[in-house]
């Protein structure tokens, strides 16, 4: 089959599936609870794509190009069975690679099931290792000492494990190089991620990012750090090496270094919309089309046509302006 490939040439490499729009944390940045309170209505079982719908689906996106997936949420570890969505998953042709975000709160009772079925990689949330700062993040009062058990029990397994902090200014600086120091001395790549506008409940703007270049002064100042080589095309995270160790510590720099140019990543939410960017405002209904009388070969069809018009490149336009102006799309719909 011909690659596809949008308006700007990119093909389509990358699936997130969102699993569900539920999660046992609140963080500030993605779930506030004032939004996200005890009376708010999630999604009902079956207005979620089951798990013969979710293979099915990552079949056709395999056919399409996708050679990586990953799975979030919400907390994609409040799904039911979910290592069972990995072994269907596992055993697609075409698919590499398949990883999971998640908070790692339940990853203990998980940890050892999703990776008999085929589970390797894990990106794991954590913006703080102060226990009453972390606790106010994540808006449930949860300690970190859970989260880094439980990162301990995955790496002990055998999984690779990157850790995630999104740096957001005045809230969770001063835990820059304490994050550092803790994850280098076990060989975890830790990866930055500068505060974002995803959805519109998170009271986003540019004096809150904390940019990588300012993170980096930070590093570079305590570490002798060299760049990593590019693993592959399209990959976001700007890497870095501590000299001397097979240690990483990664950037992703939506804010300051866009890299929409090369961005090959689909999303499909936890109701079965596809969307073609992160900052999206709407997406296309695969849900209704799968559970009507669709062959396989019609929904290839559809998704390639909606892939093929693609031309976004919002983190290229990103204005004070477009950011107070354009609805989009929940986190917790859409995952990460």
């Amino acid at each position: 089959m011909n690659a596809i490939v949008d308006q700007l040439g990119r093909p389509i490499r990358d699936l997130r599936i969102s699993v569900t729009d539920r999660c046992n944390f609140r963080c500030t940045y993605c779930m506030p609870k004032e939004v996200f309170g005890d009376d708010f209505v999630f999604l009902a079982k079956n207005e979620l794509l089951s798990f013969e719908e979710l293979e099915r689906l990552a079949r056709i996106f395999a056919q399409l190009g996708v050679k990586k997936l990953r799975l979030t949420g919400g907390e994609p570890l409040m799904r039911r069975n979910l290592p069972e969505l990995i072994q269907k998953l596992h055993d697609i042709e075409g698919i590499e690679d398949i990883g999971l975000t998640t908070n790692a709160v339940l990853l203990g009772q998980y940890a050892q099931p999703l990776y008999d079925a085929g589970l390797r990689r894990l990106n794991i949330s954590l913006d703080a290792l102060d226990p009453e700062l972390f606790g106010q993040i994540n808006g449930r009062g949860i300690s970190p000492e859970l989260v880094l058990k439980n990162i301990q029990k995955a790496q002990d397994i055998d999984f690779t494990i990157k850790v995630n902090m999104v740096v957001q200014k005045g809230i969770n600086e001063s835990e820059i190089l304490p994050m550092a120091t803790y994850f280098k001395e076990r060989g975890i790549t830790l990866r930055y991620i500068e505060f974002m506008d995803v959805g519109n409940d998170n009271g986003w703007s540019f004096k809150k990012v904390v940019t990588k270049k300012e993170i980096y002064d930070m590093l570079a100042a305590e570490f002798d750090m060299e760049p990593a080589e590019e693993d592959y095309y399209g990959e976001v995270a700007k890497r870095y090496r501590y000299v001397g160790t097979d240690a990483q510590v990664g950037f992703i720099t939506s804010v300051s270094e866009s890299f929409c140019s090369t961005c090959t990543r689909s999303r499909l939410s936890s109701e079965g919309k596809l969307y073609t960017c992160l900052f999206a405002s709407e997406g296309f209904d695969l849900r209704e089309l799968i559970r009507s009388d669709k062959t396989d070969e019609e929904l290839y069809e559809v998704i390639a046509n909606v892939w093929r018009g693609r031309k976004d490149r919002y983190s290229d336009e990103r204005t004070e302006q477009t950011v107070k102006n354009r609805k989009k799309i929940n986190m917790n719909y859409i995952g990460g």
